[in-house]
This record gives C-alpha cells, sequence and structure tokens, in this order.
C-alpha cells in the first residue's frame, strides 16, 4: 500500500505541475508543443503502467462486499463512456482535449452537446462506476484518484481555455454547452445534436464497448457480468 500511495502522489504531481501556467508555457517554449505533449504522454503511460503495478501488488482490506448488482453499475455505465471517448478522438473540440479543434461548427457541436469535456467524464465515468463493485481500499485509492483528477480537470480546462481565446470568445462558444453532462439540454440551451455525433460514431463506440465486455476478464482476470 505503501507503494501505491507513493506512486499516485507521483503521478498527481505530474499532472497537476505542468499545468501551473508559467511552468507550462516555460515547457513548451523549451522543448517545442510536439516534443511537450510526445514526452508528457510517454511519461503518463509509464506513470500508469506503475500505478497499474502497484495496485496489484498492494495490502487491502475490505470496505464493502461484491454485491451482486454493484457488477451491473459499470456494465450500465461503461457506454456512455466509450461514446465520450471516441467522441474526444474523432471530433474537433475548442473547449477541451480533442483533435482538430478549427474545424468544430458551432452549428453542429456533435458530442460537446452532451459536455465540452467528454474525455474528463469518460474517466470520472470509468472511475466512479468501478468504485461500486471494487469496495476494497486499493481500488478506492486507485479509482478515487482518477475520479478527483477528472472531477478537477474541467475546471482547469476552462481556465486554460477562457485565457487562450479571450471572455467573449469563450462565452459564446459555451453558451451552448454545459460541463456537466446533459445539463444544457435539460436546461434547454441546446438539443441533443445526434447527427453531429454520427451514428458512425455511436457505432464505432458500442463495437468498443462491447470488446471492452469479453476482453475484461482475459486483460483483468475479473468477468464484468453479473452473476
Amino acid at each position: 500500500m505503501t507503494n501505491l500511495l507513493l506512486i499516485m502522489g507521483v503521478f498527481i504531481a505530474f499532472h497537476i505541475i505542468p499545468a501551473i501556467r508559467p511552468i507550462r508555457l516555460f515547457l513548451v517554449r523549451t522543448l517545442g508543443m510536439k516534443m511537450y505533449v510526445v514526452l508528457y504522454s510517454a511519461v503518463s503511460i509509464g506513470l500508469l503502467v506503475l500505478v497499474a503495478a502497484a495496485y496489484t501488488q498492494a495490502d487491502t482490506d475490505i470496505v464493502w462486499p461484491q454485491w451482486p448488482w454493484t457488477r451491473w453499475v459499470p456494465v450500465l455505465t461503461m457506454p456512455l463512456a466509450c461514446l465520450f471517448l471516441v467522441g474526444t478522438l474523432t471530433a474537433p473540440n475548442p473547449l477541451s482535449v480533442g483533435v482538430k479543434a478549427h474545424r468544430y461548427d458551432p452549428a453542429h457541436p456533435g458530442i460537446i452537446s452532451i459536455t465540452r469535456h467528454p474525455l474528463i467524464w469518460a474517466m470520472v465515468f470509468w472511475a466512479v462506476a468501478h468504485m461500486a463493485p471494487n469496495g476494497d481500499t486499493a481500488s478506492l485509492l486507485l479509482f478515487g484518484l482518477f475520479a478527483a483528477l477528472g472531477l478537477m480537470g474541467p475546471w482547469s480546462l476552462d481556465r486554460k481555455a477562457r485565457k487562450d481565446m479571450g471572455e467573449d470568445a469563450w462565452r459564446r462558444l459555451v453558451a451552448p454547452t454545459s460541463n456537466v453532462p446533459f445539463w444544457a439540454i435539460l436546461r434547454g440551451r441546446t438539443r441533443l445534436d445526434l447527427k453531429g455525433i454520427g451514428w458512425l460514431r455511436i457505432l464505432v463506440a458500442g463495437l468498443l464497448y462491447v470488446s471492452i465486455l469479453h476482453t475484461h476478464e482475459l486483460v483483468i482476470g475479473m468477468s464484468p457480468f453479473p452473476s
């Protein structure tokens, strides 16, 4: 457990410190944006591997047992997380993590009609959903870490986007969106843009979800299906 806590501390520091604007600007100026992204991604992946290894070796205590119904929580939650992940990797998003943000069309916001931070909320949904069937201390620390980082992420990304775009431009783009998924839709500020999301993305998300279900036991060592 000590190793898990130590590596989790390093992981948190690595993601918080570069988010400080002067430090990030210095690193980008020194390394260049492409090299900064490559190194940041590589170190992040390496730290994730170390966190996973420490998690599997950690001594742990049971806080609550795995009741059969708790397995339904990630099974029912992960389809939306998969859609958010696919949308992040394939749809332009000037407000958060995304690709080709300059091609964003406000008339067809796609996944941004649900949330302007789909990648962050995919991680939050994944983490919180997996806390339900994994009520041991090591799992709660691991998934709690990612949930906490995810909940802090939108605030940091919004602040950065606001400074980079300027207040007026940022407010104009976020007016029909929301950080919390579906909140702008429920408030009537926008509508669910299924056309912008695209049925192909929905199909790919479904295939990703099915593949996760059927490889989960092979990779993780535990079946995700409720028994």
